[in-house]
């Protein structure tokens, strides 16, 4: 069944040339439904015409690019974007050179016919090199008087505080499931998708906020499966079902060490998961059992020194053993709650 989906699926592939998350990016500040503190901020900005350097951060898929792509656009319209404003992407273009050269060119040449500033958007700001970004406090210094920069970034603390200083800041946070919602039944019922009320709630729960990967998410899986529904979005985002981690998780609390490694080893070779993903899942399942706190503390400690193993390269079948290992004073209370 699910192979036949999926063929049907590689056909209609071809068929979708655009991508939804620019068919359905929001194109005027009034259109975005998120963050309304900050768009009402630089609504007040704008109409003073007295808008500042921008320091936007946060998660990824925010509507941070989406928030300074529409203030372009209320500034100048669609005619000017093209001498008015310069865009780049500084994980693309992030040394000292790109803001020696190209930068200070068009911060430093005034627009003949307009009175107006102009901007630079620097997006993923946080990859520039330490001495690109002192440069480039210094053209925002000198320049202020013809050009407005926007810095957008996912990590503040890799800005420079002598930039931070310069921008006014404003975090973008992950959106909320009840703004996420509304957007995604207008998207589902534009596209014409059948999905299921699960598919939906997998979908909002496994983007954690993150409008663009449900966007993502949501188009692989339609052009994949003919109903998407929870099975869908969870193979299309690679992570393991909701009834493996079960399955593993009753094992780890009642089986014994033997059983255990040979199921996770049979589950991870089978349907090919990576063995990060299941020890995230495995910990939220965890928050919720009811355990002795000590125990549940002692469990939680090692999968965290589990999942640093595996960021540092550490070896899957060993740390699968240690997931293991970790559930033996689950298994021991267990067996002397059943004993009782």
């Amino acid at each position: 069944m699910v192979e036949s989906e999926v063929e049907e699926g590689v056909i209609l592939a071809g068929e979708a040339s655009e991508s939804w998350v620019e068919k359905y990016r929001p194109s005027t500040l009034d259109e975005i439904v998120s963050h309304q503190d900050i768009i009402n901020t630089i609504k007040r900005f704008l109409s003073q015409n007295r808008l500042p350097h921008l320091l936007f951060y946060g998660p990824p898929g925010t509507g941070k690019t989406t928030t300074i792509q529409a203030i372009a656009r209320q500034i100048y319209g669609t005619k000017s974007l093209g001498s008015m404003v310069l865009e780049l992407n500084a994980s693309d273009d992030r040394g000292i050179g790109i803001v020696r050269n190209e930068i200070l060119s068009f911060a430093g040449t005034r627009t003949i016919f307009s009175s107006r500033f102009k901007l630079v958007i620097l997006d993923e700001a946080d990859a520039m090199t330490q001495d690109a970004q002192n440069a480039l406090r210094r053209i925002m210094e000198k320049y202020t008087e013809n050009t407005r920069f926007c810095l957008i970034c996912n990590y503040l603390s890799k800005i420079i505080p002598a930039i931070q200083s310069r921008c006014t800041r404003f975090r973008f946070g992950p959106l909320p499931n009840n703004l996420i919602m509304p957007r995604l039944e207008h998207l589902i019922q534009e596209e014409k998708i059948n999905v299921t009320e699960d598919g939906k709630k997998a979908l909002v729960d496994l983007a954690g906020g993150d409008m663009r990967k449900v966007l993502n998410v949501l188009q692989s899986a339609s052009m994949a499966f003919k109903k998407v529904n929870e099975e869908a979005i969870y193979l299309c985002c690679g992570h393991p079902l909701r009834r493996d981690i079960q399955h593993i998780l009753e094992c780890l609390i009642s089986g014994t060490y033997v059983e255990c490694y040979k199921d996770i080893m049979e589950i991870k070779t089978k349907k090919g998961l990576a063995l990060q993903d299941i020890i995230t899942q495995i910990h939220l399942f965890v928050l919720k059992i009811d355990f002795p706190l000590k125990i549940k503390i002692g469990v939680l400690e090692k999968l965290a020194d589990i999942e640093l193993h595996l960021a540092n390269g550490g070896t899957e079948k060993i740390n699968v053993s240690a997931l293991v290992a970790a559930f033996e004073p689950v298994r021991v209370y267990s067996r002397n709650q059943t004993k009782k």
